[in-house]
């Protein structure tokens, strides 16, 4: 009866489905108005068997309307960033965050709303990313600014390498599809708004924060650790830090979520211990209103809108003495954040913390109550750590997916560093409401300094210790999904076996079988070339069924094959160049990989594809000879005018640019 109990379960799974559709079909507007007016008709139709004591046909056109929502609102999102024309114009907007500080530069976020070019004044929509050449005026910025800016914004590509990280669509999904560099020169206005949005206050007030905890003495790596914890702002952190956190496994410490809800509402709700009986009602509006104002400040992230609109359904329903279901109330507030932005399903955030509240919901107290401690302090050590495999094994498949990476220890240093990150969160946010009393918030603010230590300190001890982290294993994403209700299956019939029959977690382990087995059939019987688009070096690979032959001239940690190696289970043979040009033979074909392209070299070679690498040079007599099929411009080659000039002249069909046009792949 899940439909009766879950109700937001059969609303959520089509509307995602319809979501997900939208990533292989984008219908255009005839086709929604003609599937609305059929579904209007058959919902209307589907009345009249409610005489029935059930009725399938009302479920069917139900089901149907909420995959055609799904589709809609994901369809109306991407149509809602506008596409620009290419070349110099001013644009108008403003900042929705601080400027990162860069190396070289300032990334700012820039949402546009007016475009100002020959054909006069044009209502855009959308984002573009600002990378501002440094200059002492840009760091004195806020969100919510108001600017006008001459610029030529230029796509957003991906890197294209096979399973690799789409940063394209990333963006695209945050409503960002262009990028462009600029300096002061550039920046025609900027002035300061009468009002600014709410969500810029909050960011704001963010920043004012942090600035507290540093006026209290907490500088440097302690107060990027305190301000990531604390208020979700991560960019101060250092890249070491970040790696000692994933390899410690308690990343999520890092990434304000619902962690933070939970320890924030259950402090508050301490310190109200007086407000009983009638006045509990306001102890919960005291503790919800304290809480969105915390969601608030930490920038309104996924993970922490699902943890305070949760904890809202919930206070709710205890307010008006109904019932709540956990697991109703986690999917109602995914529903509302569907209908805010529906590519919000996309973010590995959202999915990681979903997953993980789902199967704490669902089989954390059965797994707590299988061993029972009489004393307080084994009993706490129990309840962490069962909350930690839980949700370990509730994130699995999508850890392995995104990170391609399991950290082992993450049972030892959840039970250690998470009861102590609490303390972090707690008097992180005493500091700055004790801030006016100076005395009393240094006191703070030196506690919250050593309990900063300590937690970075056992961090950095977790990730040394031997095998912290399983490196370079991966799964596609149908695996992941059927990994996900394997392991499901699998936990409820280990914790409760009267509630389902080992049919079921079986079935779903031989389809997982079914799936890699057909997966590694069509690997060994296909073959293709990969150029790989990477940074600093050059990269080509020629995989046979399982065995990835790799051609490079230099011999180290190559990031982009280990991802797809790992993904598809491959074992990488390294041929190291010593000398160009370098001819492959494959079947039939005949793959050179040179520095240098002229006329005596195609004849001699007679080459099917051209790989080009480094400082290439490329003769004028090559266009008197016969095109290769493919002519491959490596990662590593500078593409100066003259020889994207020459190329194009060639063929422009043949030739496929890596830094451009993204990693070439094609089967052999």
């Amino acid at each position: 009866m899940l439909h009766k109990e879950i109700p937001f379960l059969r609303i959520g799974l089509p509307l995602c489905a319809g979501i997900v559709s939208g990533l292989y079909f984008t219908p255009g507007n005839l086709f929604f108005l003609i599937t609305g007016i059929a579904l209007i008709l058959f919902l209307c139709a589907s009345f009249y068997y409610n005489r029935s004591l059930t009725n399938p046909v009302y479920g069917m056109a139900f089901t149907l309307a909420m995959l055609y929502c799904g589709l809609f609102l994901y369809t109306a999102e991407k149509k809602s960033i506008s596409v620009l024309e290419s070349g110099e114009a001013l644009y108008t907007g403003y900042l929705t965050d601080f400027p990162e500080e860069k190396e070289n530069s300032y990334l700012m976020n820039f949402r546009i709303e007016h475009r100002i070019g020959n054909k006069g004044d044009q209502r855009v929509k959308g984002s573009i990313v600002l990378y501002n050449k440094k200059s002492s005026f840009c760091s004195s910025y806020l969100p919510g600014d108001l600017m006008m800016v001459r610029c030529s914004p230029l796509e957003i590509t991906s890197r294209g390498n096979p399973y690799e990280f789409d940063y394209r669509f990333y963006m695209e999904s945050r409503g960002t599809r262009y990028y462009t560099l600029t300096d002061s020169s550039d920046m025609y206005s900027h002035t300061i708004p009468l009002h600014r949005k709410l969500i810029h206050r909050a960011l704001i007030i963010r920043e004012t924060i942090i600035d507290m905890f540093r006026e209290r003495g907490i500088e440097g790596d302690r107060l990027a650790l305190v301000a990531a914890i604390t208020v979700g702002q991560k960019n101060l952190l250092d890249p070491d830090q970040k790696q000692n956190f994933i390899k410690a496994g308690i990343m999520h410490i890092m990434a304000v979520s619902g962690l933070h809800a939970v320890i924030l509402s259950l402090f508050i709700f301490k310190l109200l211990f007086f407000m009983k009986g009638r006045l509990n009602i306001f102890r919960v509006l005291i503790t919800l209103l304290i809480l969105w104002a915390f969601a608030f400040v930490t920038g309104l992230t996924p993970s922490v809108l699902r943890a305070t609109l949760m904890f809202s359904f919930l206070q709710a329903g205890n307010i008006l003495k109904r019932p709540v279901n956990g697991i109703n109330s986690v999917l109602a507030s995914a529903f509302v954040l569907i209908m805010i932005r529906p590519s919000v399903i996309f973010d590995a955030g959202f999915l990681l913390s979903y997953s993980a509240v789902i199967y704490i919901i669902c089989f954390y107290r059965d797994l707590y109550l299988k061993i029972l401690f009489r004393q307080r302090l084994p009993d706490l050590i129990w309840q962490s750590a069962a909350v930690t495999v839980i949700a370990q094994a509730g994130t699995l498949p999508l850890t392995i997916m995104l990170f391609n990476r399991f950290p082992t220890w993450f049972i030892l240093s959840n039970i250690v560093i998470v009861p102590l990150s609490s303390l972090v969160i707690i008097t992180g946010c005493l500091v700055p409401l004790t801030f006016p009393v100076h005395f009393l918030s240094m006191f703070i603010a030196r506690i919250l300094d050593i309990l900063t230590g300590l937690t970075e300190l056992l961090t950095e001890k977790a990730a040394s210790l031997p095998l912290s982290t399983i490196e370079n294993i991966g799964i596609t994403s149908i695996e992941c999904i059927i990994l996900t209700v394997t392991i499901f299956l699998f936990t409820q019939f280990a914790l409760n076996r009267k509630s389902i029959s080992v049919i079921y977690p079986l079935t779903a382990l031989l389809c997982l079988v079914l799936a890699d087995t057909l997966r590694d059939i069509q690997i060994r019987r296909s073959s293709e070339l990969i150029v790989y688009n990477s940074i600093g070096y050059s990269a080509t690979g020629v995989r046979t069924g399982k065995i990835l032959n790799l051609y490079s001239d230099t011999i180290m940690n190559w990031q982009e094959v280990n991802r797809h190696a790992s993904t598809l289970r491959l074992k990488v043979k390294t041929n190291v160049i010593n000398e160009y040009p370098y001819k492959i033979r494959y079947g039939d074909k005949d793959i050179l990989i040179t520095k240098y392209l002229n006329k005596s070299l195609l004849i001699n070679t007679l080459p099917e594809i051209v790989i080009l690498r480094g400082e290439s040079v490329i003769s004028h007599d090559i266009q008197s000879v016969e095109v290769p099929e493919a002519l491959i411009i490596g990662a590593d080659v500078r593409q100066s005018y003259r020889l994207s000039r020459l190329v194009r002249i060639i063929s422009s069909d043949s030739v496929h640019f890596v830094r451009k046009d993204g990693a070439y792949n094609c089967i052999l």
